[in-house]
């Protein structure tokens, strides 16, 4: 860290901004937002919402990913990244895979035009797992969410968040929410994707299903919900888990930010400590917490009122690259 954002840390880590829970889209709400004590990961009581959510988003809907003919179009597939770059993932996008890739072995076009997708949930749980099973090695990964039940999901995020020097690494948690509900995920797998020669690819809004998650994003592309700030700043998209801000990457004039942190955040005297997601294409909106986390962050049920999965703790870490 540089001694400019140092000195700024020194300063302003006592200005941390409280969470606005009236910025949640009250129809994906499936709770009054509440606030409770807590206990943080480093033994401090603290304060925090309890936020149970709808996780479906209300501004767009959800796919589609894979497009199931060479022929098709960008409207019938979603998007790719590569090297920072994002790409329509359309007919001629699967058929040019070996070249994209320099690969011979990318072949997921049949000799009828036809892309091999996964159209069952037997076949997408086989295909989006660590260990890609070897029967959908060379297909289009798509996960549809009628397959899933996960109704709710709840978030127990710090009321005012809490400035640490040492950064935490990401968890199988995500990162935090949007003002719809939806998970804001860690980086996608890609290595593991690739290396089964299968593409799972996103919807133009930067989310897609897996079996565990349900629906959640990947990146930041402009199409959920955003709180305007008063000045030329960037807007607001979410909360990260550890209740600070999570702001989209260009402000008004399109200008990114500069003096970023190894975790994507960085302080001003009108927002204290934020974040700044990351490109599009760059496979990640946040890169490691700076906030103290509760024990405790999120848990899922499967149906409202229902019984909830246990909730899932969180284990401190050691920061990225250690």
């Amino acid at each position: 860290m540089s001694a400019k954002i140092e000195a700024a840390s020194a300063n302003l880590s006592n200005s941390s901004i409280s969470v606005n829970p009236t910025y949640f889209i009250k129809e994906n709400l499936a709770k009054k937002i509440t606030k409770q004590d807590c206990t943080l990961s480093d033994g401090t009581n603290s304060s925090c919402y309890v936020i149970t959510v709808k996780p479906a988003p209300q501004e767009h809907k959800m796919g589609p990913w894979c497009p199931t003919n060479v022929k098709d179009g960008k409207d019938k597939g979603g998007i790719w990244f590569k090297d920072g770059k994002v790409y329509d993932v359309n007919g001629t996008f699967i058929s040019s895979l070996a070249n994209f890739y320099s690969d011979p072995k990318w072949k997921l076009v049949n000799d009828d035009g036809s892309i091999r997708v996964t159209t069952t949930k037997a076949a997408f749980e086989a295909a989006a797992r660590p260990e890609v099973d070897p029967r959908y090695h060379n297909y289009c990964v798509e996960g549809r969410p009628e397959w899933y039940t996960v109704k709710e999901t709840t978030y127990t995020i710090p009321v005012t968040p809490i400035y640490q020097q040492t950064p935490t690494s990401l968890g199988r948690d995500g990162i935090g929410v949007a003002f719809n509900g939806v998970k804001f995920d860690a980086p996608a797998p890609l290595g593991a994707i690739l290396s089964a020669h299968t593409l799972a690819p996103f919807d133009d809004h930067g989310g897609h299903m897996n079996p565990r998650a349900g629906y959640h994003y990947h990146a930041a592309t402009g199409h959920t919900k955003e709180i305007a700030q008063g000045d030329k700043h960037s807007p607001l998209i979410g909360y990260a888990l550890d209740g600070f801000g999570i702001f989209a990457l260009l402000d008004r004039d399109k200008k990114e930010p500069t003096n970023l942190d190894e975790s994507r955040g960085h302080f001003d005297k009108i927002r204290g400590y934020h974040y700044h997601a990351g490109k599009p294409g760059s496979n990640e909106i946040i890169r490691s917490f700076r906030g103290v986390l509760p024990k405790s962050t999120m848990s899922d049920s499967d149906k409202p009122g229902g019984q909830s999965r246990p909730p899932r703790r969180r284990r401190m870490q050691s920061p990225p690259g250690s």
